[in-house]
């Protein structure tokens, strides 16, 4: 984890977002230094995965601001300008999103080939070295259907990176995997982390956030109750709130 540029890469400020008469976000305000790995954690509805989908541009908001390096999300609006956005910003869902009908090679290779047309010889020799930075060099010529969840995932994160983003975001990327195959997927993500990816991760694996984050998001209700390092918010957290959240789960 590389030190905290001047400049965040990532800023929110005030970020309010509503579906219908629902508001999810009711003013979250964080950021995010380059090569800062944070980890966000809270109950099921809190607006955690809505935070992510804000920041990548796939969900408007309704208030506030949300800069992405040299990105203001909010104010994006032709999907030229939101294709842009996401070759620096990728966002990986527990849902895999694999095409089924190509290998796991051609799926690194799609979008670098087809969005941003760029030379199909140079990207396979890149998505080939992905592959092998995730573990599935012997995987190549190999369709979904025949991979683990966890496999299926790790091609995911090498389809990710394949657009060579400046910041990726992880949406409980480890949620429909079985125990054995969640280790595959947190060690891709942590070897990226150490190599200095900015990360942004919504988690149920509290050793994992404690273990890699620089700072951990408690939220709840769409707000943002309490944040820290990971030592101070799991061992000393202050809001009554996050106290009887962790008793719940640790």
């Amino acid at each position: 984890m590389s030190a905290a540029s001047a400049e965040p890469i990532v800023d929110i400020r005030d970020v309010h977002q509503s579906f219908g008469k629902v508001e999810v976000l009711k003013g979250i305000s964080l950021s995010v230094p380059k090569g800062g790995v944070v980890c966000i954690i809270g109950p099921s509805g809190s607006g955690k995965s809505t935070l992510l989908r804000c920041i990548n541009g796939l969900v408007p908001i309704d208030q506030g601001s949300i800069r992405v390096a040299d990105f203001y999300v909010h104010k994006l609006v032709t999907d030229q300008e939101k294709i842009a956005l996401r070759k620096e910003v990728s966002i990986i869902f527990q849902q895999y999103n694999l095409f089924p009908h190509k290998t796991a090679l051609e799926n690194v290779m799609m979008a670098p080939v087809h969005v941003l047309k760029e030379n199909k010889d140079e990207v396979r020799v890149r998505a080939v070295v992905l592959l092998k930075k995730v573990g599935l060099s012997a995987k190549a010529d190999v369709y979904p259907g025949e991979l683990s969840g966890g496999q299926q995932q790790r091609v995911a994160i090498a389809r990710s990176l394949a657009m060579r983003p400046e910041v990726m975001l992880f949406d409980e990327v480890t949620a429909a995997l079985d125990p054995e195959t969640v280790k595959e997927v947190l060690n891709t993500i942590r070897e990226l982390a150490q190599e200095g990816m900015t990360c942004m991760l919504v988690t149920h694996e509290m050793r994992f956030a404690r273990e890699l984050a620089d700072v951990v998001y408690f939220t709840d209700g769409g707000v943002i109750v309490e944040s820290g390092p990971p030592a101070e918010l799991f061992d000393r957290p202050v809001k009554e709130r996050t106290r009887a959240f962790l008793s719940q789960i640790l």
